[in-house]
């Protein structure tokens, strides 16, 4: 279990000691995807869902839940985040978002950027709910991690 790094020597989960580990700036970008009946995508786009600006809200919330990400994954380190940024695009059939978390930090920004991705969609979700209940989440991946120990990394094609 020695392979492990989130399970001690008797197996149980612990959070990694990252104290002697140097600071450098890390970055990660995730993205992820909703799909949905083109006349949810239209209302989204067209910004006529009634509970109001759906892409608004969606940023927000994936940048809330980058913030938060320590607060939801249980052995995640809290972070100093430098940025957190959603993007989010409609087109005919739903909707793609991507995230970019960085930091100046010891250990890197992959599941704040996941999370951010996640929780925007969650909420392009309950946004459009009463339109298509029928959405669909998939995709959701990391496509770049930039800094740390383990260098540069990026999904293949």
């Amino acid at each position: 279990m020695s392979d492990l790094t989130h399970l001690d020597s008797a197996g149980a989960a612990h959070m990694v000691d990252v104290g002697g580990k140097a600071s450098t700036m890390r970055e990660a970008v995730a993205t992820g995807r909703i799909d949905m009946t083109p006349k949810a995508a239209r209302a989204i786009r067209d910004g006529t869902v009634l509970k109001g600006d759906v892409l608004a809200a969606a940023r927000i919330a994936g940048i809330m839940a980058a913030k938060r990400t320590s607060d939801l994954i249980p052995l995640c380190h809290p972070l100093p985040l430098t940025r957190a940024a959603i993007d989010l695009v409609v087109d005919e059939t739903g909707v793609t978002a991507t995230a970019t978390a960085a930091t100046d930090a010891k250990t890197g920004v992959e599941m704040e950027a996941l999370t951010a991705v996640s929780v925007a969609l969650l909420t392009v979700y309950d946004m459009a709910k009463a339109i298509d209940k029928g959405m669909t989440i998939s995709g959701v991946r990391l496509l770049t991690k930039t800094g740390g120990k383990s260098g540069d990394w990026k999904a293949p094609e």
